[in-house]
């Protein structure tokens, strides 16, 4: 099977990843996936929805091999169903990979093509972000400072160093500026690559 041409977007939560995954997948020849739709659209009583729910039902993270698995049988479903079309399509993941265990995991599924880290060195902006979030979609004990902050540290311990991994396919992207011009500075960088340039005229 060939690799799918991949941007990731990666970034803390509240740093706008989701937000510009979604915009990103509205534009022709791009298409959105994030980690979290995929579980929270998981046919549950598959097998492997059976195994998420093991681990899942207990409070109990689900591992790396199986979140991969479940990522890649989502992907390959919307193959079937023509709504990702791999040989015109590029795709943008947000929330995965996680770690850098999971990157090496996806390294015979996805070719990387550029990496933006929407960076946001002012945790309290990134803490005042997730609680306005959590108020507006009602998701009231996220909105709790002590629950961000476990997330803010568990980002920092595990998801980060996956920028290392892709050494020398990063480009930092300011999340504090408008989230227009965070587009603007993601979508400049694909377009002065060969791929971006096929992707946007396609």
């Amino acid at each position: 099977m060939n690799r799918y041409i991949t941007y990731l977007l990666m970034g803390a939560p509240g740093s706008g990843k989701g937000t510009q995954g979604k915009v990103l997948g509205a534009v022709p020849r791009f298409f959105h996936c994030a980690c979290g739709d995929v579980f929270r659209s998981l046919e549950l009583r598959t097998p492997l929805g059976q195994k998420f729910v093991e681990y899942s039902s207990k409070g109990t993270l689900v591992p790396d091999d199986l979140t991969v698995e479940l990522w890649r049988t989502k992907i390959e479903a919307q193959v079937l169903e023509a709504e990702f079309k791999p040989d015109i399509d590029a795709l943008v993941l947000d929330g995965i990979p996680r770690n850098v265990n999971q990157a090496k995991l996806m390294e015979n599924l996805i070719d990387v093509r550029r990496v933006f880290h929407l960076s946001c060195p002012n945790r309290e902006e990134l803490i005042r972000r997730l609680q306005k979030r959590a108020i507006k979609d009602n998701r009231l004990d996220d909105a709790n400072e002590e629950v961000i902050r476990k997330r803010l540290a568990t980002y920092e311990a595990e998801t980060k160093p996956v920028l290392n991994f892709y050494s020398g396919l990063v480009t930092v992207v300011d999340a504090l500026q408008p989230p227009v011009k965070v587009l603007q500075d993601i979508v400049e960088v694909i377009w002065s690559t060969r791929d971006g340039v096929i992707a946007f005229n396609a």
